[in-house]
């Protein structure tokens, strides 16, 4: 289902994020995850891309597998980081043939085992340029082959905390901007802890003139290492002061590292995700977007913690 339909018919949207596993063991477990997460009817599902050919084929052949054995509607992401024209309009091809009908266009992090890269030599500096090229795919013949004549939806990131790569709060929403007038679709934001962050975001958005959906990405704390792992992963992460003295409070006689501090750290992100999704519920967010890990346990429980059995149910409620 194209974007535009997924938005025109919920409320609110209900998404999940995986990674391409690296080995069959790991594909194996994620697929058994993925299953269990079918019970909750999610709107659509996205798969990570790793920059310099590192997951490239792996999030192709997983987004084909998901779609045809599984039958979500899956959103692989797409990166300008190392790609020629020529590159992206093969992948544009093939997801176009699966029956992909969305793609996530992302600015995408220089590769690790290419330090010094220089991204002058890609064919595409900014997120912008992507979704430019997405949108003139989408205008040729070939791009009328995902069966629907709109072409691709496209997404693309917003980062209610400020992007790490552009410290001028004003330049930064001028980039997002320039994203949604070359043909962006709706947005799915960078993970964050505090939802006043992200009302914030959305009012700036607002007086940005972006009135495309506006997505809320959400990642339940697993375990003490996990949030120092998020605070690399991505740079600029806030952890409110409550949130930490939630975690202290939880791990106190235990320590972080014995299995049961983390079993309580873990209640503890799941409590925290709950009560964020419940508030932004309350304030008309246009979707949820889970950051699994490859995971199900935690987004399954805070399905459960919501009062609600799947998706579909949570988009039509009142």
């Amino acid at each position: 289902m194209h974007a535009r339909d997924h938005y025109a018919k919920s409320k609110t949207t209900f998404s999940f994020e995986f990674f391409p596993p690296k080995t069959e063991k790991a594909a194996q477990t994620l697929f058994e995850n993925i299953r269990e997460l079918d019970e909750l009817k999610p709107s659509f599902v996205s798969v990570t891309y790793g920059a310099g050919g590192t997951t490239r084929s792996i999030t192709q052949d997983l987004v084909a597998r998901i779609r045809t054995e599984i039958g979500f509607s899956v959103m692989p992401h797409l990166t300008c980081v190392c790609h020629t024209e020529a590159e992206i309009y093969d992948i544009l091809e093939r997801y176009a043939a699966t029956g992909i009908s969305n793609i996530l266009c992302l600015g995408g992090d220089p590769p690790r085992d290419k330090p010094g890269y220089d991204r002058s030599r890609d064919a595409f500096l900014r997120a912008a340029d992507l979704v430019r090229f997405v949108r003139k795919f989408s205008d040729k013949e070939g791009g009328r082959s995902i069966s629907d004549p709109r072409g691709f939806g496209v997404g693309v990131a917003g980062f209610p905390e400020g992007h790490p790569g552009t410290p001028n709060r004003l330049q930064e929403m001028d980039y997002l901007k320039m994203k949604v007038d070359e043909g962006a679709d709706f947005i799915i934001t960078q993970l964050f802890f505090d939802n006043h962050d992200f009302y914030d975001f959305r009012d700036r958005c607002e007086l940005a003139g972006i009135d495309v959906p506006i997505v809320a990405g959400i990642m339940p704390i697993s375990s003490a290492t996990g949030m120092r792992r998020m605070g690399d992963l991505a740079a600029g992460a806030r952890f409110p002061a409550s949130l930490l003295r939630a975690v202290q409070r939880a791990t106190d006689g235990f320590g972080i590292d014995t299995p049961e501090g983390k079993e309580a750290v873990k209640r503890v992100g799941i409590h925290w995700a709950t009560e964020q999704c419940r508030d932004l519920l309350d304030h008309d967010v246009r979707g949820l977007h889970f950051y699994t890990l490859n995971k199900s346990t935690a987004t399954r429980e805070i399905y459960a913690n919501l009062g609600v059995r799947d998706s579909v149910m949570l988009a039509q409620k009142p």
